[in-house]
């Protein structure tokens, strides 16, 4: 074998020992290639506009995702509002705090102290200020209006280890780890370890969808990641900033998008709006005579497409008010109100 081979052979050991040890993968074939729009030239490569996208939004969004330490344990946080140092994080992440005081590092290493804000441990949101000015902001997006199957990135700090990303994809909606969940959160298969907690879920525009808050393992799972819908988190910090405190309101109910393809599969008399999944007992869907399988299609005389326009009717809602629901069950169209109880802790 001539010196050159001697070299390429070396080189191919060392790569598959790399593999090997850190889990990366080294067989990249010219179908894989193309597949991936990485296009290999003399003296570099060509990066395809989906991974130049991915690098911009995560440039964007990165310099607002701190790391948030309270003398025990290391979390992430976004900053939504950089003018007045506003930060959402998870709850469970500065619940052990002394004297309701965090540290937060920025990307530039640069360490201010926090203030807790106010909680709602029932979403498992906290919102927190910072005395500093002309911080960067992420932006949020719509959570309501989510597809399964869109691009999802995590961007936090698993393990202590600073502006780490992973990628994925949505990989459900409204997702109820418990049955005693209040909302649905959001499951991605974009990798989420300790630490991750508090940290930004972005879409492909890089706009906040989610705070990362949960992963499940056991049994060889992986890929199961959960983050609070950024639509609920934002009501959280809307309700702290306004008045110091959060009240929410619930219904009781499981909401489920109707689509065109579940209408005609399972016959439904309409091909858009809301069926319920689940009404929980004593709730107060369940005292206003709702049931699994009734259809909702209008709530305060706003129509409904899916599950995202009732959410956003029922957010602006407080424990105590109404609301009024048009419903079809079999051939049978009726309506009725629904009186909405406090949410427990």
């Amino acid at each position: 074998m001539n010196e050159f081979g001697k070299r390429l052979a070396a080189v191919g050991v060392a790569a598959l020992a790399l593999g090997t040890g850190f889990g990366l993968g080294t067989g990249l074939t010219g179908r894989d290639a193309v597949s991936t729009g990485v296009a290999f030239a003399q003296g570099g490569f060509r990066r395809g506009a989906e991974e130049q996208n991915l690098i911009r939004v995560v440039r964007s969004v990165a310099p607002a995702v701190v790391t948030i330490t309270d003398g025990r344990g290391v979390g992430s946080g976004v900053i939504i509002d950089g003018k007045n140092g506003v930060i959402l994080t998870n709850a469970h992440v500065v619940r052990r705090a002394r004297n309701g005081t965090i540290g937060v590092r920025l990307k530039n290493a640069k360490t201010l102290t926090g203030k807790i804000l106010g909680a709602d441990e029932a979403v498992d949101i906290a919102v927190l200020k910072v005395d500093a000015r002309d911080l960067p902001s992420a932006p949020l997006g719509d959570s309501d209006g989510l597809e399964v199957g869109q691009s999802a990135v995590a961007i936090g700090n698993p393990l202590g280890l600073e502006q780490t990303v992973t990628a994925g994809v949505v990989s459900a909606v409204n997702r109820r780890i418990d049955p005693d969940d209040v909302e649905g959160f959001i499951q991605t298969d974009a990798a989420i370890n300790p630490g991750n907690s508090g940290g930004a879920l972005i879409d492909s525009e890089g706009k906040v969808i989610g705070i990362n808050t949960a992963v499940l393992r056991g049994n060889g799972a992986e890929g199961l990641g959960f983050a609070v819908p950024i639509n609920v988190a934002r009501d959280v910090a809307r309700q702290v900033l306004n008045t110091g405190s959060v009240r929410r309101a619930i219904m009781g109910v499981i909401p489920q998008s109707i689509t065109p393809p579940m209408a005609r599969e399972f016959g439904l008399p309409v091909s858009e709006g809301v069926i319920l999944g689940e009404v929980s007992p004593g709730s107060p869907a369940e005292r206003a005579g709702l049931r699994p399988g009734d259809i909702l299609t209008r709530a305060d005389n706003q129509p409904l497409t899916g599950s995202g326009d009732l959410l956003r009717v029922l957010r602006a809602k407080r424990a105590g008010d109404e609301v009024a629901l048009a419903v079809r069950r079999g051939a049978r169209t009726f309506r009725v109100s629904v009186r909405l109880a406090p949410a427990q802790d």
